[in-house]
């Protein structure tokens, strides 16, 4: 299993008049996860992209437990329990400042390449970089 924690501040812009972030957000917080995640490996989406291969979201799932609001720092965990295929499932949860559990979630995403168009195992240095966590 590999997981990784970030930080985000919800800004003003993110909510709605209670003061509770929007909704649609907490996907865009999820993909924050996924990016520092890779990147804490040494890798980006970018570098993907450049080596042909593409990670479109295939499925996203969300659970509201409580709200995040304007100007708390959240806290977005971001987990892999299982070694990618050809699909890679991120699991995600989010904690309030006072380390409360707020949301959860989970997405699926297809390795794609960029060429054929067509689906295709994780990049091997990808997988180098992972597979020494499970």
């Amino acid at each position: 299993m590999f997981s990784h924690s970030t930080k985000i501040r919800v800004r003003y812009g993110e909510t709605d008049q209670m003061g509770y972030m929007y909704y649609g957000n907490y996907a865009q917080y999820y993909e924050v996860g996924r990016v520092e995640m890779l990147r804490s490996l040494g890798m980006s989406y970018s570098s993907m992209e450049a080596d042909g291969i593409m990670m479109p979201v295939l499925e996203l799932k969300c659970k509201y437990i409580k709200p995040a609001l304007y100007d708390q720092e959240i806290t977005v965990k971001t987990i892999i329990k299982t070694l990618p295929g050809v699909r890679i499932f991120f699991e995600y949860e989010l904690y309030n400042e006072k380390e409360e559990l707020i949301n959860i979630g989970s997405t699926t995403l297809v390795f794609v390449d960029m060429k054929k168009n067509k689906p295709t195992n994780p990049p091997e240095n990808f997988m180098e970089k992972l597979s020494v966590f499970f």
